[in-house]
């Protein structure tokens, strides 16, 4: 069990449509499939069952050994590939982009959150076998959104041009990124572990998808977790039709145009993404740019390269591969690939997630069951003794740090700043005046109200200063609070959102993972408070 845990609304850090789906609000029904429970999934296992095209699942098998050609696979991973052979073998799929060393914490929790799930399902359903799936963004283009880092507070970042997909990348530079990381790094063990990991990573490989798929093999093989690669010509060859029907039809751009419209009426959440009318890139050499179409004209965005209808097609036809999914359509390439019950991602990734559901149904797809990520605050027993000593709990440092120094003052200061009585005395006394004001005009009635108003604003400015006198005059028990408070939630966000393992893996080496392994239950959708 883990340590504690709070719910994810009270932390403030959730979007309302995240909470309420978490809460299983009836409004969101139409949005998705079905809600991430236990129960819900021997629904979701028998209606894929009865709907995915299992002729791929041979295709499915050989494109992964080809893509894991030349890297030590795990016993338990090769029998989790080779179980996809059957059609009582079904997936946990998450994704993430290429980020250098893994990027920000959460990653990990996204990984380790798909396998726990796994060994949940299966204790649950132990007739049927479920493989977790990292799916590998390598067609992402964002290079600044994943090029760096963070390390005690500084950021290690690998700078060069950059353009296309970003798993076609090479490597060029990141020896010296390699340099500025392990210099930081002390003679120990684990450092030692981690110099040696980022380098056969990234100085051993020849592009970023490679480099990625050795990392997070070498991190997690032994827990059975298989990587795919969807920038895969003959993977891209199963979801084709899908493509050509998304060129010729806008299917994409109408279901998704009018989801969110009734997510806006509904509740006027907030938008994640917008559809474009061909929701595909074109790769190729280097470019990844848009797809565009113009009187029947198609044409890839800032480039001279065009075609008819009938020329795109064939292009499509000959080179699959150079035909990307987008955020709109990548969903759909997924479902259509893999024998998949459920997709986990955080909650910018379920919120556009919860907008494709129409879409799917009109392509005909199962939509699958979506799980929020496990979100971790990690502590250690002598953070715990200073938030005791300073008689505060983990949920108050979830508080913005102004609302948080407030609360702290409020309750060590040795004289009230509340001034509501003195509010509710005020108020009673003009009670008496505005009856007085009823036996006369409506100037004295109005004059009795401005004065009230002017004297409960004197009254709260008083109290707003006494706040602040008693603030600074209570600085050094505040300060001890600030810092902890920044130890945790560095930048004033959360610690998943910054951190990068490397940190905690210096301190206690594999053991990191396995705490984690053990601690978190995916199903639970609370937010964990682990104690390291």
């Amino acid at each position: 069990m883990p340590s504690d845990s709070i719910a994810f609304r009270n932390t403030n850090y959730f979007s309302p449509l995240i909470c309420d789906y978490l809460d299983e609000n009836e409004h969101l029904k139409p949005f998705c499939n079905r809600f991430p429970t236990l129960e819900n999934f021997k629904l979701q296992i028998e209606e894929k069952q009865k709907s995915f095209d299992h002729s791929n699942r041979k295709q499915l098998i050989e494109s992964l050994m080809c893509q894991y050609e030349g890297l030590s696979i795990s016993s338990m991973t090769l029998t989790n590939i080779d179980l996809l052979k059957h059609n009582t073998t079904f997936t946990v799929t998450t994704g993430h982009q290429l980020n250098l060393f893994t990027g920000p914490l959460y990653f990990f929790y996204k990984i380790i959150s798909t396998i726990n799930l796994c060994k949940e399902l299966k204790e649950a359903y132990s007739e049927f076998n479920f493989v977790p799936i990292y799916w590998m963004a390598s067609e992402d283009h964002d290079f600044e959104e994943i090029n760096y880092f963070n390390f005690k507070g500084k950021k290690v970042q690998w700078n060069r041009n950059a353009s296309g997909a970003v798993g076609e990348l090479d490597l060029t530079g990141l020896d010296q990124v390699f340099e500025v990381f392990s210099s930081q790094l002390d003679k120990s063990r684990n450092a030692e572990s981690l110099k040696e990991l980022f380098k056969n990573a990234y100085l051993e490989h020849s592009d970023l998808t490679s480099a990625t798929r050795f990392l997070v093999n070498e991190l997690f093989r032994i827990y059975g977790l298989v990587i795919i690669d969807g920038n895969d010509s003959t993977l891209k060859r199963q979801f084709l039709p899908y493509v050509e029907k998304e060129l010729l039809e806008h299917t994409s751009f109408s279901k998704v145009s009018e989801t969110n419209q009734q997510l806006n009426h509904n509740s006027n959440y907030k938008i994640q993404v917008h559809p474009r009318e061909i929701n595909l890139f074109y790769i190729k050499d280097g470019l990844r740019e848009r797809i565009l179409e113009s009187d029947e004209t198609f044409g890839v965005l800032d480039t001279e390269i065009r075609w008819c209808k009938n020329e795109i097609i064939k292009e499509l036809h000959e080179f699959p591969e150079r035909f990307s999914p987008n955020v709109i359509t990548r969903p759909l390439y997924q479902e259509v690939i893999l024998p998949n019950l459920c997709y986990i991602g955080g909650g910018g990734e379920l919120a556009y997630w919860l907008q494709l559901k129409s879409s799917f149904e009109a392509q005909q797809v199962t939509f699958p069951i979506l799980l929020l990520r496990n979100s971790v605050l990690l502590i250690t027993d002598k953070q715990k003794e200073k938030l005791q000593k300073l008689n505060l709990s983990v949920a108050d440092l979830f508080l913005h740090q102004d609302d948080l120094m407030t609360k702290v003052t409020k309750e060590i200061s040795d004289i009230s700043i509340d001034f509501t009585p003195q509010k509710e005395h005020l108020k009673k006394q003009f009670e008496d005046m505005y009856r007085l004001a009823e036996q006369t005009d409506a100037s004295f009635k109005g004059a009795v109200a401005a004065q009230e108003t002017k004297q409960i604003k004197g009254l709260e400015n008083l109290e707003h200063r006494l706040l602040k006198a008693q603030k600074r005059k209570l600085e050094d028990v505040l300060e001890r609070v600030r810092l902890l408070q920044n130890e945790l939630f560095p930048r004033q966000s959360l610690q998943e959102r910054n951190l990068n393992f490397s940190e905690f893996y210096l301190e206690y080496g594999e053991d990191f993972i396995s705490k984690l392994m053990h601690e978190l239950e995916p199903l639970k959708s609370e937010f964990s408070i682990v104690t390291l």
